[in-house]
């Protein structure tokens, strides 16, 4: 993509809603509410991947934010390419998530936690069978 000069606009940042670090299986358990037909929000999966959401909270601490917004922090600090469009229905998670853009990371904390990324292992799929269909995987 860089090379032909594409930008990239990273749906679903905040992996709906998971990697603000506030969701609960609780929260996504009514019927309006498509998560719990995916696999990533399992009950055993949401726990599996509570390891990421420790792992965000310690950067969080330190750099004085919100998981939230590490999170897009990190997706922006990529590539100036990439563009976040984190989906919101409440006007303060937008002024928290625009915060996200005041935090800056040094090539040493990147690479420390794009090396703590690469080994964490998520739990369950993106998509269940149905949508993996509809998107062709």
């Amino acid at each position: 993509m860089e090379e032909l000069q594409i930008g990239l606009v990273a749906y679903s940042p905040l992996g709906r809603g998971f990697l603000t670090g506030k969701l609960t299986r609780e929260a996504i358990s009514s019927d309006n509410d498509n998560r719990a037909d995916l696999p990533r929000f399992t009950a055993e999966a949401f726990q599996a991947n509570q390891v990421i959401l420790d792992l965000l909270q310690k950067i969080a601490t330190e750099k004085n934010a919100t998981i939230a917004q590490i999170s897009l922090a990190w997706v922006l600090a990529q590539k100036d390419w990439i563009v976040p469009i984190p989906g919101t229905t409440k006007s303060q998670r937008v002024n928290e998530n625009i915060g996200s853009t005041a935090i800056s990371f040094s090539q040493n904390e990147l690479s420390e936690i794009n090396q703590a990324v690469e080994q964490l292992e998520i739990v369950g799929e993106r998509y269940n069978q149905e949508q993996s269909k509809r998107i062709g995987k």
